[in-house]
């Protein structure tokens, strides 16, 4: 046992007298050390039930036999931290969570660990120190909230911040936003779409680190009170059969984590996720192999902000197992990745069957035949761009008009409730990627303005940096080479005319190549928007979108 290091032997003697200043007996020193890494706290809606999770997974442990020990992973809201300088420190956080607990793992020599994390940035960070701590780990997240419900209709947070859109535009009163204030978020819980919390949160099944339901069983549910004891048992099991994260997330995993992501319709924030917790895996996941994988797997969900159905009703319908098998009837799963069940995707998926063809398409009826992400190039984005290709409206999918820039997401919003912007126009916002931002913001206010004000069949948006799960419209993000390292976004004029083409996977300026040489040799770089603290050290360190962002070393 790795605890070993710190419980036995006359060496270990100073260790011991401190864990008996914890108050542990002989019993529970001699028993594996498992930790609990909770994400508790009292800001973020998701977070707020996790006291209660974590609880039910030491109990959990304990059953099984192991010493559960509690120690904390920061959180941010998104939505809380949407639209002002707090959504800098929201992506940064993933580096931070997964560092932090790497530090405590290591530092105190859990032979195992549980994760219990729940919104945005806390499963892929937690993921990532997985993949590096490398010792026996489940995953089980607070689940989802339950769908509002305004006059008569489902609504989630998405419908909110629309809704400020439209009282800009004059079509909702101040009463109407005010009811959708109080009604859109009623329970605990990630927010009830498709969103990137429960993006990961259902990759998390797809990849092998969580238990089935782990994504879709909602917040308020006591079966998610009996996943967590299963969690705690079942990481027990794992620590019998030295079942580790690296036999887990292997290549073939990081496909079917591909495969589901595009069949369920995730946020694009996946795009940045996957690839940061392969590289710590030890797999190399370029997103350029989105679009090939996207070609052969139809998309078979449309949870809001795609469609009108939620988390509530894809759990219903068979949660992501029943997708699983959805897509193994035409063979685009790898069946033999091991899984912290002990048992192969295969041997998991096998009797889940598809409750609801509203829900969850069958695999011969899907929404579209191909994914519902698309990564775009072209001399827009050399690298890369990405999109939501199943929350775009069909209208948009092929689109060209003048190019509206702006260098911060404040202006942009600014002329979008100004009424500034008008049918045909694209949106540009640049110096908001990961470097230049610095932190790449997510553009959920302006997406949202653009929908409210009825242009969102008629108005694109690129831009450097990304878009909440819960953005629809045609919304390009992550453009890379971002504008604050010289990108060609950075290059782009009012009025240029943007050409957005979604099926051939296109995004170009129609200038010249040798217009756009003349404007890179006038180009100057920007003065750093943040020069002290720790905005400025990952600014120095990150690198660009189409590498999930994540942190080097300088050479």
């Amino acid at each position: 046992m790795r605890s070993d290091a710190v419980t036995k032997g006359m060496q270990q003697a100073p260790h011991r007298s401190l864990f008996n200043a914890l108050g542990l007996t002989e019993e529970e020193m001699s028993r594996p050390l498992v930790g609990i890494v909770s994400s508790y706290n009292e800001i973020v809606p998701g977070h707020m039930n996790l006291d209660k999770i974590v609880e039910a997974v030491k109990l959990g442990v304990s059953m099984a036999g192991g010493t559960p020990i509690v120690f904390p992973a920061i959180a941010v809201c998104d939505g809380i931290a949407m639209g002002h300088i707090g959504m800098k420190y929201s992506l940064v956080t993933r580096d931070l969570i997964a560092d932090s607990t790497e530090a405590m793992a290591m530092a105190h020599q859990f032979d195992a660990l549980v994760m219990v994390p729940n919104c945005d940035k806390n499963v892929p960070g937690l993921l990532m120190a997985a993949a590096r701590v490398n010792v026996p780990t489940v995953f089980v997240s607070g689940g989802p909230m339950l769908a509002g419900h305004v006059k008569g209709e489902k609504r989630s947070l998405s419908s909110m911040f629309e809704a400020v859109g439209s009282y800009a535009a004059g079509t909702m009163t101040e009463e109407d936003v005010k009811e959708f204030e109080n009604k859109v978020c009623p329970t605990c819980g990630s927010c009830s779409g498709m969103y990137t919390a429960n993006s990961m949160n259902c990759l998390t099944e797809a990849l092998g680190m969580g238990l089935q339901g782990n994504g879709t069983i909602p917040a308020v549910y006591s079966e998610r009170i009996k996943l967590a004891k299963k969690a705690g048992m079942q990481v027990m099991e794992m620590l019998k059969k030295d079942i580790r994260p690296r036999d887990i997330m292997t290549e073939k995993a990081f496909m079917n984590a591909l495969t589901v992501d595009m069949a369920l319709g995730c946020s694009t924030n996946s795009m940045l996720h996957l690839p940061a917790i392969a590289h710590e895996a030890g797999v190399e996941l370029n997103v350029d192999i989105a679009n090939e994988v996207s070609a052969r797997t139809p998309n078979l969900c449309h949870l809001a902000p795609a469609g009108p159905t939620y988390m509530e009703d894809l759990n219903e319908a068979g949660g992501v197992y029943a997708v699983m098998n959805e897509l193994s009837k035409k063979d685009l799963l790898n069946l033999d990745c091991m899984t912290v069940t002990g048992k192969t995707v295969g041997e998991n998926i096998a009797s889940c069957v598809n409750k609801n063809p509203e829900v969850i398409r069958p695999v011969e009826n899907p929404y579209s035949v191909t994914g519902g992400i698309a990564i775009l190039k072209g001399n827009l984005a050399p690298d890369s761009g990405v999109v939501k290709r199943s929350a775009v409206a069909p209208e948009m999918l092929v689109h060209e008009g003048p190019a509206r820039v702006f260098d911060c997401e404040e202006d942009a919003i600014d002329a979008i409730k100004g009424g500034r912007i008008v049918a045909g126009d694209v949106v540009v916002i640049r110096y908001e990627g990961p470097k230049g931002g610095p932190g790449m913001r997510e553009m959920l206010n302006p997406t949202s303005a653009i929908a409210g004000m009825g242009l969102g069949s008629s108005v694109a948006l690129i831009t450097d940096g990304r878009f909440s799960g819960a953005s629809r419209g045609a919304s390009i993000g992550h453009v890379s080479p971002e504008a604050a390292v010289g990108g060609p976004i950075a290059l782009v004029e009012e009025g240029d005319i943007i050409k957005i083409n979604i099926p051939e996977n296109r995004l170009d300026v129609d200038i010249s190549a040798e217009e756009m040489e003349q404007r890179r040799a006038k180009w100057q770089p920007r003065q750093p928007r943040v020069t002290t603290g720790y905005l400025a050290r990952y600014a120095s360190m990150v690198t660009s979108g189409n590498r999930g962002a994540i942190l080097e070393i300088s050479k």
